[in-house]
């Protein structure tokens, strides 16, 4: 039996940092908006920041890739844009190092395409981990992902989990089949059903869009909450 090779690797250790800042918000809110200061819980349990910072590791890591992935040589004159991928790469793996030599951030996927005529990447059965100085780790997985050219959006479709574990914290989840970032405007959001949770806690809503910058949510109908009473054991 051929011993199977190992997925090939690309490691990062300079690429660009994301910033995902959040600002003090604005004192009126339109109608239908739900300020996060009226529940400090639930700003805690839809921190949606942590799911856009790991799409931002998303966002650059292939947009690093697309740009450095060697092409065959242009042909003389112009050809049409084409509907099919113009590479694609099997069982990869993207390995970002910290400065002290530990894996910071990590994606990998069973298949990558880039497709030309539409300048688009598509992963598909993506896999991310980010791993932060503090101890905090983040992982994501979706059956698909989709990012644009130039990365400033990036779509987890079907089954997208997202889940960060921080030292002496209960893990928070989110859970979709949809998730939608645009990292321009820092917002994230989805038009299917979501599902948030963190210890005893948990948002089911029909749909949400969260304003990083100016700390808005915006909770879909139908909207589901459960809050454990302080000092009460976490639900199994």
């Amino acid at each position: 039996m051929t011993p199977r090779a190992s997925p090939p690797e690309l490691h990062l250790p300079d690429l660009p940092e994301v910033s995902v800042k959040l600002h003090a918000p604005p004192p009126l809110r339109p109608a239908g908006v739900v300020k996060l200061s009226w529940g400090y819980r639930l700003q805690q349990l839809l921190s949606s920041y942590l799911p856009l910072l790991l799409m931002a590791l998303l966002a650059a890591s292939t947009w690093w890739l697309v740009k450095n992935t060697p092409t065959a040589p242009a042909p003389t004159g112009v050809a049409a844009p084409r509907s099919e991928p113009d590479y694609q790469m099997s069982g990869f793996a993207i390995t970002r190092f910290a400065k002290d030599g530990h894996i910071s951030a990590r994606i990998e996927g069973d298949t990558l395409r880039h497709f030309p005529d539409v300048d688009r990447i598509e992963i598909d059965t993506v896999r991310l981990q980010s791993q932060g100085a503090s101890g905090r780790s983040t992982r994501a997985t979706a059956r698909q992902a989709l990012a644009n050219g130039d990365a400033s959006e990036v779509q987890l479709l079907g089954g997208a989990r997202v889940q960060v574990d921080s030292p002496g914290a209960a893990p928070l989840v989110l859970e979709s089949e949809f998730l939608h970032a645009w990292q321009a405007t820092e917002t994230l959001a989805s038009h299917l059903p979501v599902r948030v949770q963190r210890g005893g806690n948990e948002v089911r809503a029909g749909g949400f869009k969260a304003d990083l910058l100016n700390q808005r949510i915006e909770l879909r109908p139908p909207v589901r909450m459960s809050w454990q009473p302080r000092g009460a054991a976490p639900k199994p």
